[in-house]
């Protein structure tokens, strides 16, 4: 069986959390091959597995060196292993004794490393993972390195998935769009949105910009937007310090939006400035839909 097919027999197991992303109307899957939906309209699974769900063309700032860089990071060094610990214990505390089956959204992938990497250590957790990103690059590396999960090229504004259809929700430093995000949480479900606090990187920030205000990074905007969506749980801070080799620093500072305006002569001169370390500052947020406080709170 291709990896094609394995896919589609295990999109056929979930299609019911999917839905056409032109007509909204729900889903099956054809002949191991196909999505299709009640008013035909049709997409093709890929011979990696994934499926592209996109009704327009995009533009990325992501390109595959990119993604192949954050893939190193994610899976070859440890920097965010805490982070993965910790949202873990997250999903334990809210959700383990009301969930048989965990439907764990990851809204902007990437190349799926954060979410393989959660699901691998959910031990004894019964967890399915849904990878969503806008760039097919992403999702084309995430099929062809995990098999596990599903991976779907699409916009979170027009989110391809059904209303009420996950338990978990999870946006890592990413865009997110809140109201879709409300749409598609089940009544008991949780949203985990990480964002960058002040010292996230800060050596790099100091090494790229020097005495500008660009050094520094506050996130209340951030925090004040998702607390107009969602009923706030809770707000944890995650800070701690990591070591970091040569490669995985020359990596890091390769997947960095830090670096997209950067050239090459300015990321040489940072990678060779003696950084062994980097400071990882993040707060994790975690809400429910509003509608739902009085049931659970």
């Amino acid at each position: 069986m291709t990896n094609k097919e394995k896919s589609a027999e295990m999109v056929s197991k979930f299609v019911h959390v999917l839905r056409c992303s032109i007509c909204n109307m729900p889903m099956e899957v054809m002949d191991l091959k196909s999505l299709v939906c009640l008013n035909e309209h049709t997409f093709d699974l890929a011979k990696q597995g994934y499926i592209n769900l996109l009704t327009r063309s995009v533009n990325s700032h992501y390109d595959k060196e990119l993604f192949k860089a954050r893939k190193s990071v994610i899976k070859e060094s440890d920097l965010f292993s805490l982070l993965h610990e910790k949202i873990l214990e997250i999903i334990k505390e809210y959700l383990e004794d009301s969930m048989s089956e965990i439907m764990f959204f990851d809204a902007g992938c990437g190349e799926g490393s954060h979410l393989q990497k959660i699901i691998d250590n959910a031990e004894n957790l019964a967890v399915t993972g849904i990878g969503l990103d806008i760039s097919k690059d992403g999702i084309k590396m995430a099929a062809s390195n995990y098999k596990e999960s599903i991976w779907l090229v699409g916009d979170l504004a027009n989110s391809p998935l059904a209303d009420q259809s996950c338990h978990v929700i999870l946006n890592i430093l990413s865009p997110a769009n809140y109201k879709e995000f409300q749409r598609i949480l089940v009544s008991d479900g949780i949203v985990l949105k990480i964002v960058p606090r002040s010292h996230y990187l800060k050596e790099l920030r100091e090494a790229l910009f020097n005495n500008t205000d660009k050094k520094s990074y506050k996130n209340d905007k951030t925090v004040a937007l998702f607390n107009n969506h969602f009923h706030l749980l809770d707000v944890i801070n995650l800070k701690y310090t990591k070591k970091l080799t040569q490669t995985a620093l020359i990596h890091l500072v390769q997947m960095s939006p830090l670096a997209w305006n950067t050239s090459k002569r300015d990321m040489n001169r940072i990678i060779n400035q003696g950084i062994s370390a980097v400071t990882v500052d993040l707060d994790i947020l975690i809400g429910i839909n509003k509608k739902t406080k009085g049931d659970r709170y």
